[in-house]
Parts: structure tokens; C-alpha cells; sequence
């Protein structure tokens, strides 16, 4: 198994060039316009084309209506949706059929109870994306930099297919990934200058961290 690497929040040609150069697997595109990573559907459609067939294109969304669902299938055609709001498995499993895409349903953890929910979003979702908890009067919930305690993970279903995020960056992501041996890894405020602004030395050193300890975790026993 090979280790799946997403940057997420990607808003220019500068960044995107940099995620494609350095081997990433997912491409992440915010719509959500209290994000300061936020990218108008209509105006992002130039950039997301220019990512296909060659990573794999995310849409980020949070609480979003059918409505604007539809307008960024058809603008932008993502390869998958992902839903980071407060979304029942119900809204997921509509989401999925309505769409025609794969869908990752982000949840958000604090503490071992926050991993009660998994078994009813793994049944309708393609991947769970567990990324910490916001701080209460956050005007979104996540892509603030913060983590969790990645041992929580560490008794997951061995077949549950997600992904680690929250508070990542090329410095922490090795340990991360001893700890929790994540099958894919997503991180946008680690690999940033500035709020939205993407570091392309930054996105290199996180993708070549993470391969490397993806390669020396997995040869090694669970802590």
C-alpha cells in the first residue's frame, strides 16, 4: 500500500505546480468563503483543469447546499467531494448518489467518544478525514493549524479507509505517522507563509517527510 498525500486549500498556479512537482496525490479546493483559502468556483476553473490528469482534484465544502453542489460539479468536475461540515451520514449517502462522485466526510476529534460516529459515516462514505476539533467560535472548522492526539487512532478498524489531518506540516508529519500509520495525510495551514498562501519549498519538504516516514512506519511495530 502505497501512502496517499493531499494538499489541501491550493488557490494559484504557483502552489498547484508546486503539489504536482512535488509527487502529491490530491489536490484540495476550498469553497467556502469564510476561508481565507477560498476559491469561487467559476474562477478556480482554470486551475483545477490544469490539476487533471495529474493528481486527483478534492472540492471542499462545508454545509453546502444542493444547489452549490451542482454549480461546482459542473464548473469544476472535481474527482471527489469533500464534505467538512456537519453533515449526517443521511446527507452523505444523498450527496454520493446525487453527485456521482466519491465523497471523504470529515469528522472532527477531541477525544476517544468523537470516534463513536465513525461506523455509521464509514458505511456511506468513501473515506473518513479525521481532523481536530475547532475551538468553540471558530468560523470554520478546520484549516486552523491545530491537532489532535493522534493515539485516539490508534485502535481504528484495520480496513477503514481515511485520512489524517489537523495541525500537519513537514516537521510533525513523521511522527504522526509512527504513531497512527494513516493510509493518506492532508495538510494546507502547514505548508502555508500566510493564511491561504502556500509555501512551495514548504509543500516539497512536506511530501518528501511523509514518504520517507510512510516507508520506515510501516516496517516497523505499532508503539
Amino acid at each position: 500500500m502505497t501512502l496517499l498525500v493531499k494538499i489541501c486549500g491550493l488557490k494559484t498556479h504557483e502552489a498547484l505546480d508546486a503539489t504536482i512537482a512535488a509527487g502529491a496525490d490530491m489536490a484540495g479546493f476550498v469553497v467556502f468563503p469564510p476561508s481565507p483559502r477560498h476559491l469561487d468556483p467559476a474562477g478556480g476553473r482554470d486551475l483545477v483543469t490544469r490539476a487533471k490528469g495529474k493528481l486527483l482534484t478534492v472540492a471542499l465544502t462545508v454545509d453546502a447546499t444542493d444547489a452549490l453542489l451542482s454549480e461546482i460539479v459542473e464548473v469544476l468536475a472535481p474527482d471527489l467531494l469533500q464534505l467538512h461540515g456537519k453533515e449526517s451520514p443521511e446527507r452523505v449517502a444523498a450527496v454520493r448518489a446525487r453527485f456521482g462522485r466519491p465523497v471523504i466526510k470529515a469528522l472532527a476529534v477531541a477525544e476517544a467518544a468523537d470516534l463513536a460516529a465513525v461506523p455509521g459515516y464509514a458505511a456511506v462514505a468513501d473515506r473518513i478525514l479525521f481532523d481536530a476539533r475547532a475551538p468553540k467560535g471558530a468560523t470554520r472548522p478546520g484549516g486552523l493549524g491545530k491537532a489532535f492526539d493522534w493515539r485516539l487512532l490508534q485502535n481504528l478498524d484495520p480496513g477503514l479507509s481515511y485520512m489524517l489531518s489537523g495541525g500537519l506540516d513537514p516537521q510533525n508529519v513523521a511522527e504522526a505517522l509512527r504513531i497512527t500509520r494513516a493510509p493518506a495525510v492532508d495538510v494546507s495551514s502547514g505548508v502555508e507563509r500566510a493564511p491561504g498562501e502556500k509555501d512551495p519549498r514548504k509543500i516539497a519538504d512536506f511530501v518528501q517527510a511523509a514518504r520517507a516516514a510512510w516507508a520506515g512506519a510501516t516496517a516497523l511495530p505499532l508503539p
